[in-house]
């Protein structure tokens, strides 16, 4: 689950990460205001006004403006409140705006120069343990930087057993060029970003930049915040930021039926109980000639209810030419999940798409009778080949 920067910030400082300052606006007016508290609390002649969506890259789309007085503020939030914001992230539709962030300027002049950097927590798979990703290129495309110039990007790797070690804090530092206050300040910020990351059950936290004032203070300018899905329930106060207008409709749908779905850009339709099933049969209709249209798994409970669901979320994709269902019948009876595709079919009366029904288990032979005497346009196979095969033969015509 991903959440809005002003979210992730308000987590941050609650951990004791320093953080640029802001206050949240819905409304011109809002900005307005919260543009004066800014200016009377923190001494900011200038103010930042950032679009809130689910996505990088805002500024090059438009959605990070300067403003320095009170008609710019004005200005500025009408002009990016509203607004179908496009960023290589959002793709192509862009993502409307609803909300503005009203931060404080850091950038002010100082005893010495500001520098950016980037830095993020997540898990390194291969390795199996936590990471700290780091460079002094903040400010950039990290994977640009990753790209051109992989030597300016450190990882120092986290040990699950006794976590983040004060030398790794200060090696961190080093690496970044930083001595002095800002060099403490770099520690404390790295040793409470990684509590933070622990303490959260987070996916992953992202900071780019992490700015060193010109008076040597270390902040987070921005916050990419995601959670393990399959921890929040341990944290019903995070699960409480979701923000469902940030996200697909139809993958809102999915999860309010419990469903685990996933859209991609093929034309074959997939409904399978079991995620390492439904890798295999996604495998199936790429050899087929196909291309998978979605990954959905319906998990143990393929009842009539949830099988209809399932088949109105894969027919909302107008790219979808046909339907595979492919079911393991362990704990659910293969006849009971063909009953329930029958029905479902029957109550959503006339589907102009084919379906080709594999079903495998405890009682397959009466599922495969219920399927062929139904009258339905619904083919069943037995074998992984021959559903293949109907795909295949369905897709050409």
């Amino acid at each position: 689950m991903n959440i809005h920067e002003y979210q992730g910030k308000a987590i941050l400082k609650s951990f004791g990460v320093s953080i640029q300052e802001g206050i949240l606006a819905e409304t011109v007016e809002q900005a307005v205001e919260a543009a004066q508290i800014m200016k009377s609390q923190y001494n900011s002649d200038w103010v930042v006004v950032k679009a809130q969506i689910h996505a990088g890259g805002r500024g090059k789309g438009g959605g990070v403006k300067l403003a320095k007085n009170t008609a710019e503020v004005k200005e500025r939030a009408s002009q990016i409140l509203g607004m179908q914001l496009i960023t290589p992230q959002t793709g192509p539709k862009g993502k409307k705006v609803n909300k503005v962030l009203i931060a404080q300027d850091v950038y002010y002049p100082g005893p010495s120069k500001h520098q950016e950097f980037y830095m993020s927590v997540l898990l390194d798979r291969a390795k199996g343990c936590n990471t700290i990703v780091y460079s002094t290129e903040g400010g950039m495309d990290i994977e640009h930087v990753a790209e051109t110039t992989p030597d300016k990007i450190w990882r120092e790797p986290i040990h699950p057993a006794i976590g983040l070690q004060a030398f790794q804090a200060r090696k961190i530092a080093f690496n970044l060029g930083l001595s002095g206050n800002a060099f403490k300040q770099m520690v404390q910020f790295v040793t409470a970003l990684y509590t933070a990351y622990s303490e959260i059950d987070a996916a992953l936290f992202e900071i780019n930049p992490v700015l060193k004032t010109s008076d040597d203070r270390i902040i987070a300018v921005d916050s990419k915040v995601s959670f393990d899905d399959n921890a929040l329930y341990r944290h019903p106060n995070f699960a409480a930021l979701r923000d469902i207008t940030e996200e697909d409709p139809t993958d809102v749908e999915a999860k309010n039926a419990e469903l685990n779905y996933v859209k991609l850009e093929g034309n074959v339709g997939c409904m399978v109980n079991g995620a390492g099933l439904a890798m295999a049969t996604m495998d199936l209709i790429k050899l087929s000639g196909g291309e998978p249209a979605n990954f959905l798994d319906v998990g143990g409970t393929a009842n009539a209810e949830r099988v209809e669901k399932a088949f109105r979320i894969i027919l909302k994709d107008t790219n979808v030419k046909a339907i595979l269902v492919n079911i393991f019948g362990g704990i659910v009876r293969c006849d009971r999940v063909a009953q329930g595709v029958v029905d479902a079919y029957k109550n959503m009366g006339n589907i102009q798409v084919p379906i080709i029904v594999r079903l495998q288990g405890t009682n397959a032979d009466l599922a495969k009778k219920l399927i062929d005497e139904s009258g339905l346009k619904v083919y069943s196979a037995v074998e992984f080949h021959e559903a293949a095969k109907l795909v295949s033969n369905l897709i050409k015509q």
